[in-house]
């Protein structure tokens, strides 16, 4: 991999290079800086690059906002910079645009809707999700001290039946990482064009409203009450989907992408040494709770509560600093 080379070759050669904050990946970013022009250089060791370019293009050519595409090779990938307007960045400096830019995004999810699927993703089908949860027994209940429990599979058996019977049969493009850090607001643009796109490579095709549950359970911030209800009523409105269709579904997906996140995390702070992932569990947590406490999980709830003990500050405190 031919850094410099291939800067040189793209004219960004002579570039200011500045490190970005980088995804739960092994990806690594840098925005260039010449004279007034900026661009976002990926690093990507598994080189995902292709599969980024071809989403991208799909994303574009329906309409939406995925960065334009200025140079590759494999492992290297020159981006057009949307800027630094990330959507939790907005709503932390203008509280009151929280709920308008959830509903944008939202629109979205609703226009990806009525697009048909991009040809090799992998689906995600019931099944596939169901054992997806796997790194919250491997990974997250080892690394919490958490003893050996007989009721694992049962977890994954009982998530799975439900998926079964609650997902639609149609897929939809799923992003996957839909939350506010990876959503940019460009408000000089038109309509649904005003969300740039980031971090979609590892897409899906998959049910509709699991985006809609990474944007609202947010393992990374708090969205508030108000901004959540909306946001649902938002959604129900546009894609014609009634409440009981929906909140079943909802509560779910929720469930089976936080009982996977516990696991990611938990991988993340001690594989690669990351322990601040460790306190994003108590919010991660909280959305499993309160997905349990919807009625389509009544019979799940007694399973994951006798697995999983409460991630409490003493328990994640021991955890951190076992944590090399």
């Amino acid at each position: 991999m031919d850094l410099d080379g291939f800067l040189c070759s793209h004219g960004w050669g002579d570039a200011t290079r500045v490190p970005l904050a980088g995804d739960a990946s092994s990806r690594r970013y840098m925005r260039l800086c010449s004279g007034a022009d900026r661009a976002i250089l990926m690093i990507d060791p598994q080189d995902d690059t292709a599969r980024f370019a071809d989403l991208a293009t799909h994303l574009g050519k329906v309409g939406l906002s995925a960065p334009d595409i200025h140079g590759r090779e494999p492992g290297l990938m020159l981006l057009e910079d949307f800027g630094e307007a990330q959507f939790a960045r907005v709503v932390s400096e203008t509280a009151e645009m929280e709920t308008p830019l959830y509903q944008t995004a939202t629109d979205v999810l609703c226009a990806l809707e009525r697009q048909p699927v991009p040809t090799g993703l992998s689906s995600a089908s019931p099944d596939v999700l169901g054992q997806m949860i796997e790194p919250a027994f491997t990974h997250y209940l080892p690394l919490i001290g958490a003893a050996a429990h007989p009721e694992t599979e049962q977890i994954t058996l009982r998530l799975t039946e439900l998926l079964q019977r609650h997902l639609p049969k149609e897929t939809v493009l799923v992003l996957r990482d839909y939350h506010a850090e990876n959503l940019i607001w460009l408000p000089n643009r038109q309509g649904i064009k005003r969300v740039g796109l980031l971090d979609f490579q590892d897409a899906l095709a998959g049910p509709p409203v699991y985006d809609l549950v990474s944007l609202l359970q947010d393992a990374r911030r708090d969205v508030t009450d108000a901004c959540q209800k909306a946001t649902l009523h938002h959604y129900l409105t546009a894609s014609g989907r009634t409440h009981a269709e929906v909140m079943p579904l909802f509560h779910l997906l929720g469930l089976q992408r936080n009982l996977r996140i516990l696991g990611v995390f938990a991988r993340l702070a001690k594989d690669r040494r990351k322990p601040g992932y460790l306190s994003l569990i108590p919010r991660v947590w909280g959305h499993i709770r309160a997905s349990l406490a919807h009625p389509v999980a009544r019979d799940l709830g007694p399973l994951v509560t006798a697995v999983f003990p409460d991630p409490t500050p003493d328990r994640l405190r021991l955890t951190a600093a076992g944590v090399p």
